[in-house]
């Protein structure tokens, strides 16, 4: 495994991020398709096996469970001074006045909660899922300050969000002397290109951590277009991801089958390593549901692309609306 400074920190972790939204109870939260504790914990306890040390979870995944067997497997597993954990902020956890946003009562009360799932003092990245509207970026960027300063987490970092929006976050930050973020979680696959345009370019010139989520397209660059997996039957949210270009789209897929039959290679190795080598990235978030899923993800950094290949996977792309936030 490879490991990389973490944007313009001292902090070093593994090329590749594992995604816990997979791990969770099934019958809690929105997502059906997630495994429980009993399946989970080899998955995890593989990837740690392999190097990967850099975990990313959320509060509002499966209802909270998803920390929970996250911390447990950490605690049985590893040491946590080797582990990089990272969980998130926003989304609504009970209902009511102040059970979702980022006020600095949501975010005071939200940061314990998840350390008390996750059975640890401290998370070492703590990011705001999305942007509140309904919050002021102020009160929201000196409640993580804060955070910070109180020793329960040492880093902050942002999700999905429009550039503006994120260059607005770093220039408060820096003119409060604040907490500023140190790494952005977004939208990035050949299914998905629109993060280049800025955001991309906005963390190159900032020094910002790249990692972003969905990779593979939540499976689509990973089979055939019209093969269906039982995750996409049922998971909503990502119903609507991939809906825009489906004949660009599908032209986009085969291009990758055609690269990957030609190397003797699985789809997901070439489309991660589409991802894997793009300058700005720092450390893909990968999910895992099977032994494989970590061994092509591994493999798929040391599958060096070349430019033609890159060309033709890129050709078929066209522009697309934002989505996966608002």
């Amino acid at each position: 495994m490879e490991y990389v400074k973490f944007g313009k920190t001292g902090l070093e972790l593994s090329r590749l991020c594992l995604g816990c939204m997979t791990y969770g109870d099934p019958s809690r939260g929105s997502h059906s398709w997630t495994l429980d504790e009993e399946k989970s914990r080899p998955l995890i306890k593989q990837a740690l096996e392999l190097g990967i040390n850099f975990l990313d979870t959320a509060n509002v995944y499966s209802d909270g469970t998803s920390e929970e067997i996250v911390g447990r497997a950490i605690r049985d597993f590893a040491k946590r001074e080797e582990i990089v954990l990272a969980t998130k902020v926003f989304n609504r956890m009970r209902p009511g006045p102040n059970g979702a946003g980022l006020s600095r009562k949501a975010i005071f009360a939200e940061i314990d909660n998840s350390l008390r799932r996750l059975g640890t003092d401290y998370v070492d990245l703590y990011q705001i899922h999305r942007w509140d509207y309904g919050t002021p970026i102020e009160e929201t960027l000196e409640a993580l300050h804060d955070v910070v300063k109180s020793g329960k987490a040492r880093y902050i970092g942002a999700s999905s969000m429009h550039a503006w929006q994120f260059a607005k976050a770093l220039y408060i930050s820096r003119l409060n002397g604040w907490t500023e973020f140190v790494s952005m979680q977004n939208h990035v696959n050949l299914l998905n290109r629109e993060e280049e345009r800025e955001m991309l370019p906005l963390c190159a010139d900032q020094k910002i951590a790249v990692m972003p989520w969905s990779p593979l397209a939540r499976g689509r660059l990973t089979r055939a277009w019209d093969e269906v997996s039982e995750r996409q039957k049922t998971d909503e949210f990502g119903k609507n991801l991939y809906t825009q270009s489906i004949e660009s789209d599908r032209k986009i897929v085969e291009q990758v089958a055609a690269i990957a039959n030609a190397r003797g290679v699985p789809q997901a190795q070439v489309a991660l390593a589409w991802v894997a080598q793009k300058q700005e990235i720092t450390s893909p978030i990968v999910g895992a549901s099977k032994p494989n899923h970590l061994t092509d993800a591994v493999a798929a950094l040391s599958l060096k692309l070349t430019p033609d290949e890159i060309a033709a996977l890129e050709a078929p792309y066209t522009p697309h609306r934002f989505v996966g936030f608002q």
